[in-house]
C-alpha cells in the first residue's frame, strides 16, 4: 500500500459503503454484514426494457442502505464510492453476458455538475470501463438544465419533463455501435429512454443501460 493510502486510512478509516461501519481486514468497500443482505434483484428480474433501450440492467433494488448510499455519493461528495458499485454493474453485466464496443453515460446539465462538483454517472462510467477495459466516451450532452426527476411526479410528467433534454455532438462515434448507457439509478425509465433515443437517432446500433439500482416498482 501507498505511504499516503496508509496515512488516509490512518486519519480517514474505510467504512462500508452501506451501513457505514467501520471495514476490518480483508474487506474492501462492503463489510461482511452488508454483502449477503444487501437487496439484491433476482437473477430472473435483472432486466427491464424501456422505449429505445434495448435492455436495462440493475443488480440492485433501491431501497434503505443502498438508497442511503447513493444520497451520500450524490449528494455528499462521496465519490470513492463507484469504485464500489461498479464490482457490482460490471458482476450483473457478465452474468448476462452482455457485450459493448463504448461506454457512455447520462450527463448532468452544466448547471448541476458546476454545483455538485463531479458528475455521478461519469463517475460510475469511468470504473466501469476501467474494469471492462474499454475507454469511456462523452457521447450525449445535457443541453438545458431541467427539475430533478425525483420531484417530476409520474411517468408522463417525467417524460414531458425530459424531453428534448439530450443532444449528441458527435454522432459519428455513435454510429453503427453497441453502446453501454451508465446511470446511477432507474425508476420510470423516462431518462434513459431519451437518453438513448438520442443515441438511437445518432446511429447506434443497440443501447443497454446500466445503473446500480432500480426502484422496488
Amino acid at each position: 500500500m501507498k505511504i499516503f493510502d496508509w496515512l488516509l486510512d490512518l486519519i480517514y478509516p474505510p467504512r462500508c459503503a452501506f451501513c457505514r461501519r467501520l471495514l476490518t481486514g480483508g474487506e474492501r468497500g462492503v463489510c461482511r454484514f452488508c454483502r449477503p443482505r444487501l437487496p439484491f434483484v433476482p437473477a430472473d428480474g435483472q432486466v427491464q426494457h424501456f422505449r429505445n433501450v434495448d435492455q436495462c440492467l440493475s443488480p440492485l433494488y433501491y431501497h434503505r442502505a443502498v438508497r442511503d448510499s447513493l444520497h451520500r455519493y450524490k449528494f455528499g461528495g462521496l465519490t470513492a464510492y463507484a469504485d464500489i458499485y461498479s464490482e457490482f454493474i460490471v458482476k450483473c453485466i457478465d452474468e448476462n453476458q452482455i457485450s459493448c464496443d463504448s461506454i457512455t453515460w447520462v450527463p448532468l446539465s452544466r448547471r448541476r455538475r458546476r454545483k455538485r462538483g463531479y458528475d455521478q454517472a461519469e463517475l460510475l462510467a469511468k470504473e466501469i470501463a476501467k474494469r471492462l477495459g474499454l475507454q469511456p466516451v462523452c457521447l450525449l450532452k445535457k443541453q438545458r438544465d431541467t427539475p430533478p426527476q425525483s420531484q417530476t411526479g409520474s411517468g408522463e410528467k417525467r417524460r414531458a419533463n425530459i424531453a428534448g433534454a439530450y443532444t449528441c455532438p458527435n454522432p459519428e462515434a455513435a454510429a453503427g455501435k453497441s453502446i453501454l448507457l451508465v446511470d446511477d439509478i432507474v425508476t420510470t425509465g423516462a431518462t434513459l429512454s431519451e437518453a438513448a433515443g438520442v443515441l438511437k437517432k445518432a446511429g447506434a446500433k443497440t443501447v443497454i443501460a446500466v445503473t446500480l439500482a432500480r426502484s422496488l416498482r
